[in-house]
């Protein structure tokens, strides 16, 4: 008999977390976090790691996977599926429900067994033979490797290269892949109307630049990250940065990130939309319902 894997997912400022904790909650389970970026420590604002969402009825739903690692090191799809499978187990093995939660659509697919991966090393032969291609070059490489479906695998030359290393790596070694268990994906998402989602998400960064977003990255520059490192994470670590280094002006910084975040928003809808295209059945749950409905729809499904 397959697993049942329930996932909450949906596009940012939706509420996913505070409805995946009450589910958690209802269902005697645990929160296992897809957000590749609320691994990191320190990183609590900028990433939406509300913990007060974990409150239910005044207790703490359990979670996983949220400050494991500390900021500058490198975290990826690979190990977010080792460390995925580890709480599952973990969970299982206390009897109680495994909630996965997150709006990173890769680290979904990879949550419910979509993608076999190695653990791929470094390859200094084949970085030094890249080092003399052009960016045109290294992209038509990695197009003929695999099929593109992350564009920040060819936005920067280190990502480019690295994915260029990984395809190569696993055309060698498909034989050595994990041997990962069957789940039958049980996936919900939350939508809303677009206009009300995009004056959320606005709403959203201004209550973020309020509790301390810039004193937020300002500490994690002060604590030895360099700014190269932060703009790696994106979004308001990235426009920050620029507004903390002088590169740019705060309402310059505010206007760029809000477009960012709405952009954003609209690729985590067709990523979603590629993941219905290739099978996997999403059932959408309007956003505006009571958080209560919402998870008793939920909930439903395992008590059928």
């Amino acid at each position: 008999m397959k697993q049942k894997l329930l996932v909450i997912t949906g596009p940012t400022a939706t509420g996913k977390t505070r409805l995946a904790a009450k589910v958690a909650a209802e269902l005697d389970g645990e929160v296992i976090s897809a957000d590749s970026r609320q691994v990191y420590r320190g990183m609590d604002i900028g990433t939406g790691k509300d913990l007060s969402d974990y409150i239910i009825d005044g207790k703490m739903v359990p979670f996983h996977l949220i400050d494991i690692k500390e900021p500058g090191t490198e975290y990826n799809v690979y190990a977010f599926q080792q460390d995925f499978l580890k709480a599952y187990q973990d969970i299982k093995q206390k009897n109680k429900r495994a909630v996965l939660c997150g709006g990173t659509g890769m680290y979904i697919e990879a949550a419910i067994g979509k993608y076999r991966l190695l653990k791929v090393p470094k390859n200094d032969i084949l970085r030094k033979k890249l080092s003399a291609l052009d960016m045109n070059s290294l992209v038509s490489r990695l197009r003929s490797l695999k099929k593109l479906h992350n564009i920040t695998d060819i936005s920067d030359r280190d990502r480019l290269v690295r994915a260029i290393e990984i395809a190569e790596y696993e055309i060698k070694h498909h034989d050595k892949r994990i041997d990962y268990p069957d789940f039958e994906p049980f996936v919900f998402a939350l939508r809303f109307d677009r206009k009300k989602l995009r004056a959320r998400i606005t709403n959203r960064l201004k209550e973020r630049l309020d509790e301390g977003l810039i004193k937020e990255v300002e500490h994690l520059l002060n604590s030895g990250l360099k700014s190269e490192q932060l703009l790696f994470y994106g979004l308001e670590y990235r426009y920050v940065t620029l507004f903390l280094t002088g590169q740019i002006g705060f309402d310059d910084m505010f206007e760029k990130l809000n477009t960012a975040i709405h952009q954003f928003s609209k690729r985590q809808m067709t990523w979603f939309r590629r993941m219905e295209r290739k099978g996997i059945r999403i059932e959408w749950i309007d956003g505006e319902l009571p958080l209560t409905e919402k998870a008793e729809r939920i909930s439903s499904v395992f008590n059928t």
